[in-house]
């Protein structure tokens, strides 16, 4: 034995019997370990994180008495730390699949190569150098399970990996993701160096043919206790967890077929062994039956394989060839036999046997070729498109655009063989009805997307055709074709007998039935209907389409009009008008609603002024989405209309409630406060939930700047929306015998449900008003006693400050709708700086703090030219800075919460002295010293530094007291000069860095 060897195995054998009790930290991981893990009947896996911090807990330097940086001691305690990581591992059976997900590289390096120590492999051997018959059985399955760890981690590092999205930017993170990046790479560069070797002890794995062990958590005890008890014991062959031969080949197969497979990338031949090795993996597991592995096998992936293999290793003789579809595929591609490509391609269409993305892709191919200038592959471009196509076809999938454009121009040797291949593809004898009825749909679109008759005829009249469309079918079609292009010289027809079928009604109210559909001209829609009336009295043509649409309050009275024609006439200009009105296609929808209105003008004055409503609401959407957008002031004529909608009083006529909003909306949206706060007729306001809502809101803005005596329709509108936010209760007896109490989300109590409240809301852009309704909802949110934060809002002093009912408000209903509300008023104008407060403050409040940093930096901003001016006192109040310095604190980021300390109007030195005392920051920490311009806290950090011994970080604290213009004896106004100089340049730098 070397004396090297001599040392390791004094090493070994003087490691302790049990662990030692007079360390808290090792008895509590052992007991809580082995007795709540590992020693049930039926343990639950432990977690495999506990081996990670086992390992780094054992591998962490040690400083000594001159601070100098050592290696981890080989002390009692990182010795029984380690013995814990093994443990863990052997209770999962040393299963490289559940180690690798969980396991980094250098961890799962550490773990085996703690395996290969305490399995007594000599050190600074090389492994290859080893003959495994003549190692213990563990020592050998130690050997083999770090070669095979090897081998697959070469091969998963070529493998593509998804990058993980950054989160926000944390220097002692990305520190650590930096240093682990780079040691996986030093230890890729390692095993792939050592790679050769590690194949080799693998193939000398496969001749052992002999049952090895591996080490259980019995054997791993048994080697911490004295050398002579154990060395017999856990060195025989019975000592272990068995894994059979068999099983240890069928793993060793696998990972040498995957290193082979992927050195075949550079070298061909090699994909021979890869092949060999697959294939008797796969005939382990036939034979053996993958339950019976210890460690699993990807089964769908070694098919995968083996297929890929049988396509790269086949021959160019002909056994070989008709081995699969796919390797033919690949030879004919290899050696550029595309006509015996295309043949393979038809063959496949009546098996279906090839994926509908390995067509795609050989498709794919075959165009990137022609487009390389091979001219002679755009015709089998188009045979393998078209047999593509055919087999989407009998399969119910899309036609792909590809198709298309291939065939629109086509020519007679096109048509020729694509009904070559619809013939081939499809057993008309033994195809089921569902196939048939594809083929045939498939073929008669065909037809009606051509323009050329001499090509309709090439198909209609083929076998196929025939047998596939009933002659009516066929009839109906050549005669829809003959109608539809009659620019066509039908002297060039090949047979008169074929154009003389004559016309069928039934076919001519299909064609008349689809420009109706499709048309919006009023008048084209008149002249349709009086045909199709003028062909049958028995369809109401009405129902045509499902996605004419007439809301129940006007089909009603549409539905009564006794001649079937007008009522038709009336009842779709309607829905096709609404439908331009939804499309925001205005003109096309007033073209329409002026000729319906036209038309029941002349019998029905009911109809005539659900039309005139129906346009009014047509001329407010008109305006706002055009000069509106732009700030210009409705007509005084739309506005007279829509007062007049208002106050109208005719009897019975059907009203939409959204006509009723939407009018609100609009008036409240131009400041036509007077108006709703003194004009509206009473009746209205206690008819109309919007009317009465839009009173109290206008009447609350034109008070807003007045005092608080005031302010009675404030309170009024309180009152109106605490109780639509209010939930209902209702007591319902179960099956026990107990009652229980029901809430309802959508109380009843109210003049109108919370999501209508809601949706008016988001109709409203008048800035006073948005502020004004959500100043109310904050101040709700704030009324809930378990609330921790406020949320601050502009005239929130106008609201009571207290609720008789508190527990009848659904303040889980009222958070959302306030996050909604700001959502939406952002949208109207980003730049609002107290809409962006109430966002940070909502952020704030859910802990969200880089996000409320990001909201309360945009609100200064905005207001002061990005910092170039000096931020508004009631933007920036002190109730924000400290909230501000809470979010920094919460980030870690200690030098941005001193430097803020200085913004209150107090400086709040005993929190900045705290969070510079803070060595873990997550800031730039003395790069951002230059914005500090109070003396009292750069005199502090001079004497922080000093006493930790940091004479650069004192230096630069130094520099940053010694500027002249920070002198105490400066006048006050050059002091406040320098100050605001550096707030602008710290509140840009946290600008760039949370933007």
């Amino acid at each position: 034995m070397s004396a090297e060897a001599a040392d390791r195995e004094a090493a070994t054998s003087s490691r302790p019997c049990t662990p030692p009790q007079t360390s808290w930290f090792e008895f509590v991981l052992e007991e809580a370990l082995l007795e709540q893990h590992l020693q049930k009947p039926s343990p639950d896996p432990p977690p495999v994180q506990l081996i990670v911090q086992f390992l780094e807990q054992a591998s962490k330097p040690s400083v000594n008495e001159q601070n100098q940086v050592q290696p981890p001691p080989d002390n009692k305690r990182n010795r029984i730390l380690k013995l814990l990581a093994l443990k863990v591992a052997a209770h999962l059976k040393w299963d490289l699949d559940v180690l690798e997900k969980s396991l980094s590289v250098p961890v799962l390096n550490m773990l085996l190569n703690e395996l290969l120590c305490i399995s007594k492999v000599p050190p600074g051997t090389k492994h290859v150098d080893v003959d495994l018959s003549s190692l213990p059985p563990t020592t050998a399955m130690a050997i083999l399970l770090y070669n095979r760890w090897a081998i697959r981690t070469i091969v998963q590092s070529s493998f593509p990996v998804k990058q993980v999205k950054p989160g926000p930017p944390q220097l002692n993170v990305l520190n650590q993701i930096q240093q682990e990046k780079e040691l996986t790479e030093n230890i890729l560069k390692v095993l792939k160096e050592q790679a050769a070797d590690s194949i080799l002890v693998l193939e000398g794995a496969l001749k052992l043919n002999k049952d090895l062990y591996v080490h259980t958590i019995r054997t791993l005890d048994l080697l911490a206790m004295e050398p002579g008890m154990v060395n017999g014991e856990t060195e025989s062959s019975t000592a272990g967890l068995k894994i059979s031969a068999e099983e240890i080949q069928c793993q060793v197969c696998y990972d040498l077929g995957a290193i082979y497979f992927q050195q075949g990338s550079t070298n061909a031949a090699v994909h021979e062994k890869a092949k060999e090795k697959f294939f008797r993996t796969k005939e382990l597991i036939a034979k053996n039956g993958s339950s019976s592995l210890h460690f699993t096998i990807d089964e769908e992936r070694l098919a995968g394989y083996c297929q890929a293999c049988e396509v790269l290793t086949s021959s160019s003789d002909d056994a070989s060839q008709q081995a699969t579809p796919y390797s033919q595929i690949h030879s004919c591609l290899k050696s550029g036999k595309y006509q015996d490509l295309v043949k393979i391609f038809l063959e496949d269409n009546l098996t279906l046997s090839l994926p509908e993305q390995f067509r795609q892709s050989v498709l794919r191919e075959l165009f990137q070729k022609a487009q390389q200038g091979n001219d002679a592959l755009d015709e089998v471009c188009f045979k393998v498109c078209v047999c593509n196509t055919v087999c989407d076809v009998l399969q119910g999938r899309i036609i792909d655009i590809q198709f298309c454009q291939l065939f629109l121009k086509p020519s007679k040797e096109k048509i020729d063989f694509l009904l070559e291949v619809c013939s081939g593809s499809i057993n008309l004898e033994n195809a089921s009805e569902e196939l048939k009825r594809k083929m045939a749909a498939f073929l008669k679109n065909l037809c009606l997307g051509m323009e050329d008759l001499q090509f309709v005829f090439m198909i209609s009249s083929h076998e196929l055709f025939i047998k596939l469309l009933k002659d009516d079918e066929r009839k109906l079609l050549i005669d829809q074709m003959r109608k539809r292009s009659p620019r066509i010289n039908l002297c060039t027809k090949p047979v008169t007998s074929f154009y003389d079928i004559p016309a069928s009604a039934s076919v001519n109210i299909g064609q008349l039935e689809h420009q109706l559909i499709l048309s919006v001209d009023p008048w084209r829609i008149r002249q349709i209907l009086i045909e199709l009336h003028g062909m049958t009295s028995e369809r109401q043509f009405w129902m045509i389409s499902n996605k004419w649409e007439v809301p129940n309050v006007y089909g009603n009275v549409i539905l009564g009009i006794k001649d079937s024609l007008t009522r038709d006439l009336v009842y779709i200009l309607m829905a096709k008008g609404l439908h331009c009105c939804a499309i925001k296609d205005f003109v096309h929808a007033k073209q329409l609603f002026a000729a319906c209105l036209e038309l029941v003008t002349e019998f029905s004055p009911k109809l005539r002024q659900v039309m005139l409503n129906e346009m009014l609401l047509l001329d407010i959407y008109t305006h706002e989405a055009g000069a509106g957008v732009s700030g210009e002031r409705p007509p005084s004529d739309l506005i007279s209309r829509v007062r007049g909608y208002l106050e109208m009083r005719v009897p019975d006529i059907p009203l939409r409630q959204v006509i009723a909003e939407e009018c609100v909306a609009f008036l409240l949206n131009w400041c036509e406060n007077e108006y709703l706060t003194m004009q509206v007729p009473l009746p209205l306001v206690q008819t109309n939930p919007y009317v009465k809502l839009g009173q109290l809101l206008a009447a609350t803005c034109k008070e807003l700047p007045g005092p608080k005596e005031s302010r009675r329709t404030a309170k009024d509108l309180w009152e109106v929306v605490v109780q639509i936010c209010s939930v209902s209760n209702q007591h319902k007896r179960g099956n026990d015998g107990r009652v229980s109490l029901i809430k309802h989300r959508e109380s009843t109590l109210g003049i109108m449900y919370r999501s209508e409240l809601l949706s008016f809301i988001k109709k409203l852009r008048e800035p006073l008003v948005l502020t004004t309704i959500l100043s109310l909802f904050v101040k709700l949110h704030n009324v809930r006693e378990d609330i921790v934060n406020d949320i601050a809002a502009e005239h929130i002093s106008i609201w009571p400050s207290s609720i008789p009912n508190l527990q009848s408000v659904d303040f889980e209903a009222v958070a959302i709708t306030v996050k909604e509300l700001v959502s939406y008023a952002l949208t109207i104008n980003a730049n609002n700086h107290f809409w962006l407060i109430i966002q940070a403050d909502i952020y704030f409040a859910t802990n969200q703090y880089s996000a409320a940093l990001h909201y309360y930096l945009q609100a200064g901003a905005v207001c002061s030219d990005f910092f170039n001016k000096m931020v508004p006192p009631d933007v920036y109040t002190d109730q924000v800075i400290k909230r501000m310095i809470k979010c920094c604190s919460l980030l870690n980021c200690h030098t941005q919460v001193a430097i803020l300390c200085q913004f209150l109007r107090e400086v709040d030195y005993k929190t900045a002295f705290k969070a510079l005392q803070e060595q873990n920051s997550h800031d730039a920490m003395d790069s951002y010293y230059e914005y500090i311009w109070d003396v009292t806290i750069l005199e502090y950090l001079t004497y922080l530094h000093h006493k930790r011994g940091e004479t650069d970080k004192r230096q630069i604290a130094i520099k940053a007291i010694g500027q002249t213009e920070l002198n105490a004896s400066n006048p006050e106004e050059v002091l406040q000069l320098a100050a605001q100089r550096r707030k602008k340049k710290f509140l840009q730098a946290m600008a760039k860095l949370y933007f």
